[in-house]
């Protein structure tokens, strides 16, 4: 019989750590941070110095969405808010590591309007989905490695979707993407946002993704059944014309080559997905990652 090994940090330790980073963050004061001697710290996937970047700009993180999530076994902790600059509100995604109670990696995503996001929507009135704060049911939880699958699943069947599922969720399961729900709504000029998830990717319609690259599983929060996974969607553009798999045909949103960048959150619950939360931004196509291969040099 194996056991997992001891945990790195505990779930409060990482929480607490996510916590004391914020408040760094909105005071724009690194010090505050205990940080191990060499620190990796990206922002919408380069490299950059400790300090550089939002740390220069932001002028709040808001309190009223706050989605944390914990690794104890690897000493990962991540979260997705909202945080400010000068009065413009951004959807950002963090995921933090630590080894002996210092952070030793910091990956964020932020999501601006000013930028190519694309959205995001920033609605004042939503708060987190409770589920993602519950504890999966004991005998609903799933190990580590069935939970990559799971979430592994979903990028096979974004990648170059053509309506067959390689992955299972439930049938109540809402996607948010840079703020924005784009399942079981009603959003004016894109009629499929009234289907859940299933239905969507039944349809083909993200065809268009010609790639889920990169892709990183570095935290599994098995007590609450989430994956926070990164990678990239890689667009071409070379798909104009488009037929879903209920022969209606459409125009390809996407018309010039770019690629996604992401950090997206799957809640899984009895072996289907049950949540989705993504963010992303744009970047340049095929653009490498300084998690996958070492950044030539940081910018000082």
């Amino acid at each position: 019989m194996t056991s997992n090994p001891a945990p790195i940090a505990t779930r409060e330790e990482l929480y607490s750590a996510i916590d004391t980073y914020l408040a760094a963050l909105a005071a724009k004061d690194v010090s505050r941070v205990a940080w191990a001697d060499d620190v990796v710290f990206t922002e919408n996937n380069v490299q950059l110095m400790l300090g550089d970047g939002l740390w220069n700009t932001i002028t709040k993180v808001r309190d009223t969405y706050d989605v944390k999530a914990a690794d104890p076994q690897t000493g990962q902790a991540s979260w997705f808010g909202i945080v400010e600059e000068s009065g413009d509100a951004a959807v950002m995604a963090m995921r933090i590591a630590m080894q002996a109670g210092k952070i030793t990696e910091v990956e964020t995503l932020v999501c601006r309007p000013s930028e190519l996001g694309p959205f995001p929507q920033i609605d004042d009135a939503r708060r987190p989905r409770a589920v993602l704060a519950e504890d999966v049911p004991e005998a609903q939880r799933r190990p580590r490695e069935r939970l990559i699958a799971i979430a592994d699943g979903y990028f096979d069947t974004l990648q170059n979707n053509d309506g067959e599922l390689f992955t299972d969720f439930t049938d109540a399961c809402d996607r948010i993407e840079n703020g924005l729900q784009t399942t079981n709504v009603d959003i004016e000029g894109y009629p499929i946002s009234k289907m859940g998830c299933a239905d969507q990717f039944r349809l083909g319609q993200y065809i268009y993704d010609d790639r889920l690259r990169d892709r990183r599983f570095p935290l599994v929060d098995e007590e609450k059944g989430i994956v926070v996974a990164a990678g990239f969607i890689d667009h071409s553009g070379r798909l104009t014309d488009i037929t879903w798999t209920d022969g209606s045909r459409h125009k390809s949103i996407f018309t010039f080559p770019h690629s996604f960048v992401l950090l997206e959150l799957f809640k899984i619950v009895d072996g289907k997905i049950a949540e989705v939360e993504a963010v992303f931004v744009t970047v340049p196509y095929n653009m490498t990652s300084p998690w996958v291969g070492k950044q030539p040099y940081v910018v000082r």
